[in-house]
Formats: structure tokens, C-alpha cells, sequence
């Protein structure tokens, strides 16, 4: 009797421990409001001065927050993902334009691609710079009426160093954001279409992808959007009730709980260990244990 009382409270030791184990992430760490009154917020990305960069999709703005708050550029395109290439130029993907610039240093525009053999890309959504300078972007139909489709495919592409439109993927339902592994071996895709999954392909040397597989899936209310992964391989994927976070096994380790529904992310400050999230009307930031690289 006494043996069975022992393990009956050795067991309930183990479940107490288990559980603990999964708390989320918002129980250790504080979500902080940064900014709000916003209509859409997407496409965080920490700048090479020190300040964040955000796209407010609705209203065809990029801000910009650090040293108060601007408009960083007006009309945006309805830009939503932006990231910055290895000179400190800022990449970004025009929604309504559904095309793909680059903001020079004097604020001139030039297009990196809108056109696939000749058709309009659909609605350019998220994107990710390749330390040798390549530029990976994924492709969904968002916002573009059926008749005014030129493409029948939601494609993942990649712009080479020399200025080259390549088309890496096509059986996407609907490709989202994007993510290096940290030794860039790996290349994170969200699908957000009732699939709710990630997916994972192997990055080879010239580029292209492999492999492709089933990585992570997030729960019911939601799809995966945006993504960053931190220092150790961990991945950070807005979704439903918050920041779904992965081991590189794919394995859920914990979700950190946001007021509003999170649709991107950046690392940023000067010791990358802070999570922006713009997540709706507002942007938020968490700092964290084990950071990531900002601009990236």
C-alpha cells in the first residue's frame, strides 16, 4: 500500500515537472506593447541604424519606431515582408504592386522581379536574404481577383546575386513566410492554407531546394504566417493564439501568448534577443533567453 502511495505521488511529481516544462513562453517572459493604432502590421525587420521598420499593409505605409515613431515610406505598394540585402538596402515585397523592390540608398526604387516568364507574379508576401546575397520569396495569391491571375501556381522563388528570377517551388496551396536554418543547410516554408504546416527543404549548393517534408503543423484557429529561427535552430512561427515556437526536431516547445493575432516577427536591439511581433493594430517585442540575428 505504502509503495503504491509512493509511486502514485512520484507520478504525479513527473506530470507536475511535464507540465511545467511546457509552459508558454509569455509565463517567463514579458510581451510588451511597443506601438499601436495601426490597421494591419506585417513584415517586421530591425534596420542597420537601429530602429524597426514594419509594414502597415492597409495603409500603404512603412514605419518606422525607435527614436519615435515616422512614416519610413509613402505609398508602400501595400509592402508586407521586408528584410534588408548585404549592402543595407531595403528589400521588399509589394502587395498591391505584386512585385519585388529595392530601396536605394538616395530613395529611388528599383524592381527585382515582377514578371515570371512574361506573366505578373502573383502577390510577392514574405522574404529572406541568402548570406550570398540571393533573395528567397514566397508568392501567394493574396488580394489578386481570380480573372487578374496570370499564373496558375502560388510559386517559391529566388532572385541569384547576378539579378536572375528562378522558380524553386510550385505545389505550395499558400506559400507564406520564410526562414534560413542558421548554417542556411535548411529553408523554412509556412503554408497557410488549411494544411497548417511548415515545411522544411534541404538548401543545396546551387541553391535550390530538396527534400521538401512536413516539419511542424500548428493547432486548430489558426495557419502559420511569418517566421524567424534564433541562434540554436529554434523557430519562431506566428499562429493561432500566439508565437508558436519549434525545436529542430519540429517538435512544439512552447507558444509565446500574444494580446492580439501575430502575423510576423523580427530579432532585434544590439544583442538580437529581442522578439518584435506585429501582430494586427499594435507591435509588440519580448525579450528572450537566446536571440537571433537582426536585419536576417
Amino acid at each position: 500500500m505504502l509503495l503504491q502511495r509512493y509511486l502514485l505521488v512520484m507520478l504525479a511529481m513527473i506530470i507536475i515537472s511535464l507540465l511545467a516544462g511546457c509552459c508558454t513562453a509569455s509565463e517567463e517572459h514579458k510581451v510588451e506593447k511597443v506601438a499601436s493604432g495601426y490597421q494591419f502590421t506585417e513584415g517586421p525587420v530591425w534596420t542597420p541604424w537601429g530602429t524597426l521598420l514594419f509594414s502597415d499593409i492597409p495603409a500603404n505605409r512603412i514605419y518606422e519606431i525607435g527614436n519615435g515613431r515616422k512614416v519610413y515610406r509613402e505609398p508602400s505598394g501595400q509592402s508586407n515582408g521586408l528584410t534588408f540585402d548585404l549592402q543595407g538596402r531595403l528589400i521588399a515585397c509589394e502587395h498591391a504592386n505584386r512585385r519585388v523592390t529595392r530601396t536605394e540608398k538616395n530613395g529611388s526604387i528599383t524592381v527585382l522581379a515582377d514578371r515570371y516568364q512574361g506573366k505578373r507574379l502573383n502577390s510577392p508576401n514574405d522574404v529572406v536574404v541568402k548570406s550570398d546575397g540571393s533573395i528567397y520569396f514566397t508568392d501567394p495569391p493574396y488580394g489578386v481577383d481570380e480573372k487578374d491571375r496570370e499564373l496558375d501556381f502560388q510559386g517559391v522563388y529566388r532572385i541569384t546575386p547576378n539579378g536572375k528570377l528562378e522558380l524553386l517551388i510550385k505545389d505550395f496551396n499558400m506559400p507564406n513566410g520564410l526562414c534560413f536554418s542558421p548554417d542556411e543547410k535548411r529553408l523554412y516554408i509556412a503554408d497557410s492554407s488549411d494544411l497548417r504546416h511548415i515545411r522544411v527543404f534541404d538548401v543545396l549548393k546551387d541553391g535550390t531546394l530538396a527534400n521538401g517534408r512536413v516539419f511542424a503543423k500548428v493547432g486548430q484557429g489558426g495557419v502559420p504566417d511569418g517566421m524567424k529561427v534564433d541562434l540554436k535552430g529554434n523557430l519562431y512561427v506566428t499562429g493561432p493564439g500566439g508565437v508558436w515556437v519549434f525545436n529542430p526536431d519540429g517538435k512544439h516547445i512552447g507558444t509565446i501568448e500574444t494580446p492580439e493575432t501575430p502575423a510576423n516577427c523580427a530579432w532585434g536591439d544590439k544583442d538580437g534577443k529581442t522578439l518584435y511581433i506585429t501582430a494586427r493594430t499594435s507591435v509588440y517585442k519580448v525579450r528572450l533567453d537566446v536571440g537571433g540575428r537582426p536585419g536576417r
